[in-house]
């Protein structure tokens, strides 16, 4: 199988034949469509003009004008004033030429006719030459009312030939513009698919790996990306097992101290049952947990509406005080058990602490916002920061008796970032506290 060609490779040689392509349709402008001889008009047709105010022939054009002309300091234009003067019998101040002025003047030197051979801007021009006015010029007569009458070529600057080099030009920008957008289009699109690949991974670690294919550098690119997928895979996955074997070998260990508090006084033994039994209940805990994060998750198209009207009904259900506010169906990409496990966490935490949850969805620029809300005491400002951390429970609020394990909302947040998400906590102007999670749908 033919290996490939780099992208370097790829990109050097689109970029040579577009610029060889350009230059091989600039130089048919040349054989194609070779510049036009200027018209020349004799200083003595201009005195015609002048007398008359029109040129039987349409070429020049006179009128009149009350701002004084721009003077010249080209020597040429002085003798083709002083002619037409002396033509038209009038003094030679009375009359300026100015060869140099354009409709466009910053573009003028490059859409001036080029001149016939030999007759250079700033050098004499040869003797048959002394009368003529060709490409763009003004010539000014003072009238006798201190008006200006002022005669220029009638045609446009942009003449046919330049309106064929403009046409010339953008059937050039046509057959290059194709060209340049293959081009992007080639370079961005791994790019593209590099930054696709990393939001899934993000979402779901456990995704499909890159397609390694392409020019050589994106196929080591890709076998980099799924190699580094591969390796943070594995190092969570032994993470996650360490934790797990810890707390399921420190069971054993807790069942022998239970054995032997069974013959220590009643007093140590209340207090050290009591020790024991919340041991057991946190690494009971925390091997949910483990167990729940490393579990294949499904996902699939759901209802969040219908998921939130589930877990507010079963707390309702057992007479708990749980408001959810109409709304929409709200349609995402997701696990429903992970899902609902996220609000039953939420609204349990509400009604444990505050005796009743208030839960909104909304939808926001393309993400699905969940809000569970109570009245409740609060949290203290420093505890909020802290507020997802594992085993962290806010004495002020939630104690043994009746807080939780502390694993709640670190599952809740840990659910959230694992569909691209994220969830906060904050305490409420009025007093309580508002969970949000954010949910791309």
């Amino acid at each position: 199988m033919q290996r490939p060609w780099p992208l370097f490779l790829r990109i050097f040689a689109l970029m040579l034949g577009t610029v060889m392509l350009v230059q091989v349709l600039n130089f048919a402008v040349v054989l194609l469509i070779p510049p036009p001889m200027p018209v020349i008009f004799t200083a003595n047709r201009v005195a015609a003009v002048a007398r008359t105010g029109h040129d039987p022939g349409g070429l020049l054009k006179a009128e009149l004008s009350s701002g004084p002309p721009r003077p010249s300091d080209n020597p040429r234009d002085s003798r083709l004033a002083a002619s037409i003067a002396t033509d038209l019998g009038l003094a030679r101040d009375k009359v300026t030429v100015d060869t140099e002025r354009s409709a466009m003047p910053m573009f003028a030197g490059a859409l001036r006719p080029p001149l016939p051979m030999g007759m250079g801007r700033r050098q004499p021009p040869p003797p048959s030459f002394d009368n003529a006015l060709f490409g763009p010029f003004v010539v000014s007569i003072e009238a006798p009312n201190g008006r200006w009458l002022v005669i220029r070529p009638a045609r446009s600057t942009i003449g046919p030939w330049r309106m064929r080099i403009i046409l010339w030009f953008l059937v050039a920008m046509a057959v290059a513009a194709p060209i340049a957008w293959a081009l992007a289009r080639r370079v961005a699109k791994p790019i593209g698919l590099f930054a696709a690949a990393a939001e899934r991974l993000g979402r779901d670690p456990r995704t499909d790996p890159l397609r390694v294919s392409g020019p050589p550098e994106i196929a080591e690119a890709a076998s980099a990306f799924n190699l580094m997928q591969e390796r943070l895979n594995r190092y969570v996955e032994d993470r996650t097992t360490l934790i797990a074997a810890v707390a399921h070998d420190l069971r054993t260990p807790l069942m022998r101290l239970s054995l032997r508090l069974e013959k220590a006084p009643d007093d140590i033994r209340a207090s050290s049952e009591g020790d024991i039994q919340e041991m057991s209940q946190r690494i009971g805990s925390a091997m949910a947990f483990v167990r729940d994060m490393t579990r294949h998750v499904r996902r699939q198209r759901l209802d969040l509406r219908s998921l939130a009207e589930s877990v507010t009904d079963d707390f309702a259900d057992r007479g708990e005080t749980v408001v959810l506010h109409p709304g929409s169906a709200m349609t995402m990409e997701g696990d429903a058990p992970s899902l609902k496990a996220v609000l039953a966490n939420l609204v349990g935490n509400a009604v444990k602490y505050a005796g009743h949850a208030d839960v909104q969805l909304r939808r926001e620029r393309g993400l699905a916002i969940i809000e569970v809300s109570d009245t409740g005491p609060g949290m203290a400002p420093q505890d909020l920061a802290r507020a997802f951390e594992p085993f962290f429970r806010a004495e002020q609020s939630r104690n043994r008796d009746t807080g939780g394990s502390g694993l709640g909302l670190a599952s809740v947040r840990a659910v959230a970032r694992g569909h691209g998400g994220d969830a906060t906590i904050a305490n409420r102007p009025g007093g309580g506290l508002v969970a949000v999670v954010t949910l791309p749908v």
